[in-house]
């Protein structure tokens, strides 16, 4: 069986590979680029944000990736989007909406112009596919 180690070969998960597997826990932080929020989105703390695209379909409607963020509070208006948390804790604020609770092995999805805050407890990562 082939299998694309991110760590060892980045550049094998672009978008003309096509199926594949990554070891997301696996995947070092220094593979991550950084992904800045825009400080009026930063509610309390200092967090970063850092991800990496896998995947993006040719039209760029379809998106699959791993994203991070450190601890601290931001706000967020979201796309169409279903996501797995691999690790780490968030409490996630939907405006006029239920307060979701996730962690690792999560699956959560989150309508395309929900208003969103995210309290991070402790860092996240996630796996994610995004529909546009």
């Amino acid at each position: 069986m082939n299998r694309p180690d991110l760590a060892a070969t980045p550049s094998a998960l672009s978008p003309s590979v096509g199926s594949f597997v990554v070891n997301i826990p696996d995947v070092p932080d220094t593979e991550l680029e950084p992904e800045p929020l825009d400080p009026a989105q930063i509610v309390s703390g200092e967090p970063v944000v850092t991800g990496k695209v896998l995947w993006e379909s040719p039209d760029g409607k379809q998106i699959r990736g791993i994203w991070q963020i450190t601890p601290g509070v931001v706000t967020d208006t979201e796309a169409n989007e279903l996501f797995v948390v691999v690790s780490g804790r968030a409490t996630i604020e939907i405006e006029n909406g239920p307060a979701l609770e996730v962690g690792p092995g999560d699956a959560c999805v989150l309508r395309e112009g929900d208003r969103t805050r995210w309290t991070v407890h402790e860092t996240l990562r996630k796996a994610y596919h995004i529909s546009m």
